[in-house]
């Protein structure tokens, strides 16, 4: 019983990161623009809430230094692919890229160090002893409580109000939003930077767990968000529960050793499980009509 207890917990704990990552894509795929780049705002959100939690000694202030990280990398993004028309899949691999090399240096320049930064306050939360109190630790903290609120508040917007229908009619047909009044680069420029903050509060959870930054710590988890999203068909309730079966996976590598296997194998087994869930599912998702597709106003769908 306390063994299942404790794997509950550490896979809700492990995704949570997928979690505001995938919801963030959600927005992001939804207004018609692919976002690679979250990769690299899971990291920069790591590492802003890193260096402003060690400078101001206040966790909640690295939270916004987490988002701030993420939205200001988003906006990058933004500003090449909607303003700019650039490919979306280019500029994110770069973001993800340069965020790579841009912490890494920061950690060199900051603190002496290119692998990690000094320990960090975790938010407050339960903080209680022993195995059984593993599951209410992780749900009572902030930003668990916060996935949950934020996914069923996405959720609702973007299905249930006027201004969700705006974002996910530039991601579907935005010369058809564009005539009805929409204005498609505000829109898109909107989804990504809500994705921006979500990914952000991501990378700040990876920071506040770990009790610091340490390089490339992001690890993949962004493309697993992407992954999670198309499995749960674009949707932020589908793609949270998608992230539930990738942390469950991740947790189960963590807990379990066999001989026969190489421990190396055995930490392959979430991103195999990512490859053959995509390989069983994406011929059943249906992405938005225009993703990925720049849009200029006044051109034509032949153009």
């Amino acid at each position: 019983m306390i063994s299942l207890i404790t794997f509950i917990a550490q896979a809700l704990r492990i995704s949570v990161p997928y979690g505001f990552a995938a919801v963030g894509a959600c927005w992001s795929e939804r207004s018609g623009v692919v976002n690679i780049a979250l990769e690299g705002i899971l990291l920069n959100g790591a590492f802003g809430t890193a260096v402003v939690t060690i400078s101001t000694g206040n966790p909640w202030l690295g939270l916004l230094g987490g988002l701030l990280g993420g939205l200001l990398t988003a906006a990058v993004h933004a500003l090449v692919v909607v303003s700019g028309k650039a490919d979306q899949i280019v500029s994110g691999l770069a973001i993800n890229i340069a965020a790579l090399g841009g912490t890494r240096m920061g950690l060199k320049a900051l603190y002496g160090s290119v692998s990690n930064s000094p320990r960090i306050p975790d938010l407050p939360h339960p903080d209680l002893e022993g195995a059984m109190a593993a599951l209410p630790e992780v749900l009572g903290h902030p930003l668990f409580i916060g996935v949950l609120v934020l996914t069923a508040l996405s959720t609702w917007i973007l299905f249930r109000t006027g201004f969700g229908l705006g974002i996910r009619a530039v991601g579907e047909d935005p010369e058809a939003a564009d005539a009805a009044g929409f204005v498609v680069a505000r829109m898109r420029w909107t989804g990504v930077l809500i994705s921006g903050l979500l990914g952000g509060m991501g990378g700040a959870w990876l920071a506040f767990h770990q009790h610091s930054f340490t390089e490339g710590m992001s690890a993949g988890r962004g493309y697993i968000a992407l992954a999670a999203m198309i499995v749960g068909k674009w949707r932020p309730w589908g793609a949270a529960a998608a992230c539930l079966l990738f942390g469950g996976a991740e947790a189960l590598q963590l807990r379990i050793r066999i001989e026969m296997i190489p421990n190396q194998a055995l930490q392959a087994l979430p991103y195999l499980l990512t490859m053959i869930v995509l390989v069983l599912w994406v011929g059943r998702a249906e992405a938005p009509a225009a993703v990925g597709s720049p849009y200029e106003r006044g051109e034509s769908k032949s153009s």
